[in-house]
């Protein structure tokens, strides 16, 4: 069986090992055994729910989320319909800000095509665009 010190987890996951040990006081992380030194000693069941973590985390659950599907987990069939709903909130969540980030990124995109076109107006001695040429406009196509 694998193992790993508290250091070499910390790095792999890019997280400071005081994150690791809050996880623990937070009963995300459980079972992690202590050397003869005193030493915590994870394991690959470890990195794996590190990688749940990580992976809820990024998709922007909360510490409090995440306990409870942890919990739910243990139990799936009396807990199941509590899971779904959880997860069911975070994926509602997700397609929120997905859009809310594609909004931002198309506005962005326009901003960036008119400055473009800005630079070679001033380059080039031409007319100035208009904003009201980029605004609601589907510049995808055009992304490099």
């Amino acid at each position: 069986m694998a193992t790993y010190t508290i250091r070499e987890v910390a790095q792999r996951f890019h997280v400071q090992t005081s994150t690791l040990r809050y996880y623990e006081d937070q009963g995300l992380l459980c079972n992690v055994e202590r050397d003869d030194a005193g030493r915590r000693v994870y394991t690959d069941a470890h990195i794996g729910r590190l990688k749940a973590i990580a992976c809820f985390k990024h998709a922007g659950m909360s510490i409090d989320e995440l306990r409870r599907f942890f919990a739910y987990e243990k139990d799936e069939r009396a807990h199941i319909a509590d899971m779904l709903e959880l997860l069911e909130s975070r994926h509602q969540a997700i397609l929120e800000q997905r859009a809310a980030l594609e909004e931002a990124y198309m506005h962005v995109l326009r901003k960036l095509h008119l400055y473009r076109d800005i630079q070679r107006s001033i380059e080039t001695g031409g007319p100035h665009p208009d904003w009201a040429n980029y605004d609601g406009k589907d510049f995808r196509a055009d992304d490099r």
